[in-house]
């Protein structure tokens, strides 16, 4: 059987935003519980939640996502209502961190299951990442920021998202080594994910595009952009 004779399972895509959103948000703080590192896009909110530990890595989250929705607008020179709706799907994002956070210490925590959780992690982001591309909907600012600037610039999302990944891991490491006297939160996981993520993210999305279509309805679709 061909690609052309597979049938697409439709989705809808506010409830693709909504699994992507939980999964995504247990994806980071599961990277980070594996030891291996925080996920790059979640770096430069945790590295100033450890040097700033008054306010948690949920509220830095949507504060660092703030800045790339502003960031956008900027680069677009235009307020878009979407980037703003992305804002809001960032805060529950934020949120979410924090609530995963609350359970996250009752795994296990030996060596095997901690490169376990890692691998788990790494295709949950993946899969997370490419599955919010395809719901139509404002996605995250972090995972906006990426594809955003991919259109804008007309430069391919993997070498947008490879790059984006890596300043802020080189962020993460100036603000932490220089505040803290010490690298903090970063690990060959860290690493590993920040220089190939992007390349994995499209293959989960060439596995979606297989497999499934998504539709939404007409009102919150003209928020996407």
């Amino acid at each position: 059987m061909n690609l052309s004779q597979k049938k697409i399972v439709t989705l809808h895509g506010e409830l693709a935003l909504l699994f992507a959103v939980i999964i995504n948000s247990f994806g980071v703080v599961l990277m980070l519980y594996s030891g291996a590192g925080i996920s790059a896009i979640s770096s430069v909110p945790y590295a100033f939640s450890e040097v700033l530990p008054n306010l948690s890595l949920g509220t830095w989250t949507y504060i660092f996502q703030g800045i790339l929705v502003l960031s956008l607008m900027f680069m677009r020179k235009q307020i878009v209502p979407s980037y703003l709706f992305s804002f809001v799907v960032g805060f529950f994002f934020g949120k979410l961190l924090d609530l995963h956070e609350l359970w996250i210490k009752i795994l296990p925590t030996t060596l095997s299951m901690r490169i376990v959780y890692f691998i788990i992690s790494y295709v949950v982001i993946c899969f997370g990442i490419a599955l919010s591309n395809r719901c139509k909907l404002p996605i995250t600012p972090t995972d906006l920021f990426p594809r955003e600037v991919a259109d804008i610039t007309e430069i391919s999302y993997s070498k947008i998202k490879i790059g984006f990944d890596v300043s802020c891991l080189a962020l993460t490491a100036g603000l932490t080594f220089f505040c803290l006297h010490h690298i903090e939160g970063l690990g060959i996981g860290t690493i590993l994910a920040a220089f190939t993520m992007g390349k994995g993210v499209s293959i989960a999305g060439k596995i979606i595009d297989q497999k499934f279509a998504f539709e939404t309805f007409s009102v919150l679709q003209r928020l996407s952009v």
